[in-house]
């Protein structure tokens, strides 16, 4: 049976529903993952669950060590991972705790280690990245979404900024006209480095917020955490009917 791994982003903490049997704490190549890994079962089959941020919600995302987490799932016998992420919304039908699967990310961090290819190498290699996220991985989420009767956006494009400090207006207004329709500060490289190792990586990204200047009203983080107390919510739903689905 494959294992499915969820990292857990922004207001998922930890996974409702977890039947718990394991809390191991790893070490890796590349240092310690954020937080040990949870494993368990969830609708009635074995998960693995990493808070992206550590237990307490302490690390920013631009010193996440994406590298250790992605290969620490994979040791432990992941081949599927899904990231569930908090993100900003840029187009219209992209409000406040609405869930998102993206086909598409464009990459605007910088200074994060972002490959596991460096170093003393045998070979050069290049990853296809033409499409960032598993289609297998992502029709089984928009499937299960419909057949929970839960409400998600089919596509868009995940902006990756550095953080921790939320966009400017002008930042937002140029994202869009990259063709960005959400924003966040986690997708990348967690995606790239989920390719390298062959894992099958898709997003689901709950909308927490809008873009800075998409609206006249200021960001705050009230407003914020209503919106994913809602969205991860219908989140935590998701991912129970994606995994008794499987």
């Amino acid at each position: 049976m494959t294992l499915l791994a969820i990292i857990g982003g922004t207001g998922l903490a930890q996974l409702p529903g977890l039947t718990l049997s394991e809390r191991r704490v790893v070490d890796t190549p590349y240092g310690s993952p954020s937080a040990p890994l949870v494993f368990g079962e969830l609708a009635g089959k074995p998960v693995v669950f990493l808070a992206r941020h550590g237990e307490k919600h302490t690390i920013p995302p631009h010193q996440i060590n994406y590298c250790a987490n992605l290969w620490a799932l994979r040791e432990a016998g992941a081949e599927q991972v899904v990231a569930v992420a908090a993100v900003g919304g840029i187009r219209a039908d992209m409000g406040p705790a609405v869930l998102a699967v993206p086909d598409q990310i464009i990459d605007y961090t910088w200074g994060r280690r972002s490959t596991f290819f460096e170093g003393e190498l045998d070979h050069v290699t290049h990853i296809d990245f033409t499409w960032p996220y598993s289609q297998a991985l992502r029709r089984r989420l928009l499937s299960a979404a419909e057949a929970a009767g839960i409400a998600v956006v089919d596509g868009g494009t995940y902006g990756c900024t550095q953080g921790p400090r939320l966009e400017s207006a002008a930042e937002i207004a140029r994202l869009e006209r990259d063709g960005c329709t959400l924003v966040g500060m986690t997708g990348m490289p967690e995606a790239a480095l989920a390719r390298e190792l062959e894992l099958d990586y898709a997003s689901l990204a709950v909308v927490a917020n809008w873009g800075a200047g998409k609206t006249d009203d200021i960001i705050t983080m009230a407003d914020i955490e209503a919106a994913l107390l809602d969205g991860m919510d219908k989140a935590g739903k998701l991912l129970i009917a994606l995994i008794g689905s499987g």
